[in-house]
């Protein structure tokens, strides 16, 4: 077998390498800087890494963190929810508008800091718009109550029911009125608003008046009293003499009560209850209390008006006819 010297050796393993570097060095060279290597790129050691903005970054995040929110509820004057009524809110970034939901209650998100103003409408009922509302950055605020009226403008109230029917229900609460449980009360009224009495009824509660039992205590009394201090000596005295007294003290009860409380304000269309004023001031109350002896309403129920009593323009009459009994026993004395 042929044999190479050592140093011939050497030469050819020396060339083989330089020929296998020289092959393959440019190829890789060629590899790392051609454009569509993207992947080969990155085995640089030294290669720059892509990297997003930090601006954005830091833009984004106090957007996010500085939305606010603005909520409330909407209430009529009986403090009742009002469903569907827009709520209106201005402020930074314009008008936004919602309704109120089954539970009357509104919320706004997402909102910029800054001042805002809230105004609800419903179906009739009166706008309102609340005070300004400082919103700070990522405030979630509950704004206070909002309270609607009822609209205002003209409405008509129709009384219903029959006339005498709403008058017998005057005369049978009057019946029931007593002070003590005892003394009758039937002429005061404490409801400001009752309808008036019709001449039936005003007859009705006067003989009730006359013929209540307390009625004839009084009478009792007062022709005792007369009897006592020798009044009208024309009737005599014992019981017979009570008996006449008794009897004209009776007849004057009865005409006075017919005339001032059923006659004349049937004719004059006349009130003769006193309605309990029941407001205002001590001195307003008590004017008020001295001007029903003179004053009193008139049957008209829409306007409510007052006028002179009849017992005070009619005076002479009721004082004669009540007087009759007297002037009878007057004369029994002189005959």
């Amino acid at each position: 077998m042929f044999k190479f010297p050592s140093f011939a050796k050497l030469q050819i393993l020396v060339c083989s390498a330089l020929l296998i570097t020289l092959t393959i060095w440019p190829a890789r060279i060629h590899a790392q800087f051609t454009p569509d290597s993207k992947a080969q790129f990155s085995v640089l050691p030294n290669a720059p890494q892509p990297a997003t903005s930090p601006v954005q970054n830091e833009a984004s995040t106090p957007r996010a963190a500085a939305s606010g929110n603005i909520s409330g509820t909407v209430l009529d004057t009986n403090k009742d929810v009002i469903q569907n009524a827009t709520v209106a809110l201005t402020g930074p970034g314009g008008k936004r508008s919602v309704t109120t939901g089954s539970d009357g209650q509104f919320q706004f998100p997402n909102l910029p800091a800054g001042a805002y103003n809230i105004s609800v409408s419903a179906k009739g009922m009166r706008p309102s718009t609340s005070e300004q509302i400082q919103l700070k950055a990522g405030e979630f605020r509950i704004a206070p109550a909002i309270t609607l009226a009822v609209s205002g403008g003209v409405s008509s109230i129709t009384v219903s029911g029959d006339k005498e029917e709403l008058a017998e229900q005057q005369v049978r609460i009057a019946e029931q009125q007593r002070v003590g449980g005892v003394i009758p009360n039937f002429y005061s009224a404490y409801d400001w608003d009752a309808p008036p009495m019709l001449a039936k009824q005003k007859f009705k509660l006067s003989l009730r008046s006359v013929l209540d039992s307390v009625s004839f205590i009084t009478v009792a009394g007062l022709a005792g009293a007369e009897q006592y201090q020798g009044l009208f000596p024309g009737y005599g005295s014992g019981i017979e003499g009570y008996g006449k007294r008794y009897g004209a003290a009776l007849a004057n009860r009865f005409t006075s009560e017919m005339l001032s409380r059923a006659a004349f304000p049937s004719i004059f269309h006349q009130d003769p209850r006193y309605f309990y004023k029941g407001k205002g001031s001590i001195t307003s109350r008590a004017l008020y209390a001295m001007t029903r002896a003179v004053v009193t309403r008139t049957d008209d129920v829409v306007f409510s008006q007052t006028t002179l009593r009849s017992s005070v323009t009619s005076p002479q009459a009721q004082s004669q006819i009540s007087t009759i009994p007297r002037l009878t026993a007057a004369s029994h004395s002189f005959s």
